[in-house]
């Protein structure tokens, strides 16, 4: 069994690789923000953050597999991860699979109502699953959260509200 000092040294070295891997992913270095993350998750297996981080690299990268198989390894770990469940919502919307991302966007919605992210893809999603009004609802909720953040995806969110609220007419 390590012992204390083992254990933080290895807790403090994931985290600074972590940092390390978000450094690299900003820089559009995915292959090495990977690298990163997998020190980070050998040398603590049991931080959610790091395996829904890699989940979204994978999904970014279309890895749809390897991300899925991410997000709920991050689950297992902790129920309350929140960018977990985002990106199995994520993977199920690219699936095709409407239903399934709503109830994941849901659950990651349910844990940060205002993440501007969440609001968006649940739009999305209920706009593939065919409920208009409810995609028009979830963008206005996204472009508010995106405006009053000044998030640059509020542009994208304007001109989705502007198609979908024709689709709802």
């Amino acid at each position: 069994m390590p012992s204390f000092g083992q254990r933080l040294t290895a807790r403090y070295d994931a985290d600074m690789l972590y940092k390390d891997a978000l450094a690299a992913y900003m820089k559009n270095n995915s292959k090495g923000a990977i690298e990163k993350l997998n020190e980070s998750i050998r040398l603590l297996p049991s931080n959610a953050e790091y395996w829904a981080a890699r989940g979204l690299m994978y999904y970014e990268l279309g890895a749809d597999d390897l991300a899925q198989a991410d997000f709920e390894r991050a689950l297992r770990s902790f129920q309350g991860e929140v960018l977990a469940h985002y990106g199995l919502g994520l993977v199920a919307l690219r699936d095709g699979r409407a239903d399934d991302a709503l109830k994941h966007f849901d659950a990651a919605y349910r844990l940060d109502p205002q993440r501007g992210e969440t609001l968006y893809a649940m739009a999305l999603a209920h706009d593939k699953a065919g409920h208009a009004l409810d995609a028009v609802e979830w963008m206005e909720r996204a472009y508010d959260r995106f405006d009053a953040t000044g998030d640059k995806h509020k542009a994208d969110a304007q001109r989705h509200l502007t198609t979908l609220r024709r689709k709802a007419r």
